[in-house]
């Protein structure tokens, strides 16, 4: 299977944010580790995933302003998030169109998250930053996937399977 992950860096590039203690941070993940990491999260999830040869899904690294005014937008929330996730597909059922079948590589979608926001919670969960982010992004792609959590029990089904995935990249969050 082969993965074509695009990291837009657009926080620690460039970081223009208000808060001094975020902006003195260096990016903890390398673009090939996210690649690494996505590629085994979509191996472990084929069966969830739509079929095809490869996968293809943008990752977008921001800060609060930008996620806050794309929350607004998008879903009518006028506050930073943590994460955001813009599916490509059908979002109930992921499936491939059928002029796309047989396609080498099937576009999933988007994920932003808000560096901001991710390092807030990594500070008060008392975990590293790059497990926060990793988290975000696992959360991310299971919606890019069809996943959703419109109640407790599909939230706690999620939740678990996000824990997997960031065990299948050897990250761990604190009991």
């Amino acid at each position: 299977m082969n993965i074509e992950l695009i990291v837009q860096d657009c926080f620690f590039e460039a970081s223009q944010s208000a808060t001094l203690e975020a902006n003195s941070l260096t990016n903890p993940i390398s673009t090939s580790t996210w690649e690494h990491w996505f590629s085994q999260w979509l191996e472990t999830l084929h069966p969830d995933s739509p079929p095809a040869l490869g996968y293809e899904l943008t990752l977008r690294l921001s800060d609060d302003a930008e996620i806050q005014a794309l929350n607004s937008q998008f879903r009518h929330k006028n506050q930073p998030t943590d994460v955001l996730s813009f599916a490509a597909l059908e979002v109930d059922s992921p499936q491939i169109p059928p002029d796309m079948q047989g396609a080498e590589s099937v576009y999933l979608g988007d994920i932003v998250i808000s560096v901001e926001t991710a390092y807030r919670q990594a500070q008060q969960q008392g975990h590293p930053l790059e497990v926060e982010l990793a988290w975000l992004a696992t959360h991310g792609l299971l919606h890019l996937l069809g996943w959703d959590h419109p109640d407790e029990e599909s939230l706690l089904r999620m939740l678990n399977q996000q824990k997997a995935l960031l065990q299948i990249v050897n990250l761990t969050l604190p009991v």
